[in-house]
């Protein structure tokens, strides 16, 4: 069974198509929760009305089920507290984009 950094490792490869980067350097990922054959990702958007939202929560589902085969479900929560804000991205991120 993967591990939650294992996770979050093929996590990285989940990209938000407006910004051009990946969701954990992005800080879209909140949380990992690994319970036998069942991973839990917690995360946010970079707003509400967010048009790419349905999009990235089909990569993180399948880039999980590709990457660990043996994952039986796949559960995202969709959280809004605390409110993803640039602060919360990588500082590689933040350079890239401009935050920095």
């Amino acid at each position: 069974m993967p591990t939650k950094e294992a996770v979050l490792e093929a996590l990285h490869r989940v990209e938000d198509p407006e910004l051009g980067m990946d969701i954990v350097d992005l800080g879209l990922v909140y949380d990992v929760e690994v319970e036998a054959t069942n991973v839990k990702v917690v995360h946010s958007l970079t707003s509400m009305g967010c048009p790419a939202g349905p999009m990235i929560q089909e990569d993180i589902v399948n880039t999980v089920r590709e990457t660990f085969p043996d994952v039986e479900n796949v559960d995202l929560e969709l959280t809004w507290d605390p409110p993803w804000t640039p602060e919360r991205m990588s500082d590689d991120a933040k350079f890239i984009l401009g935050f920095g």
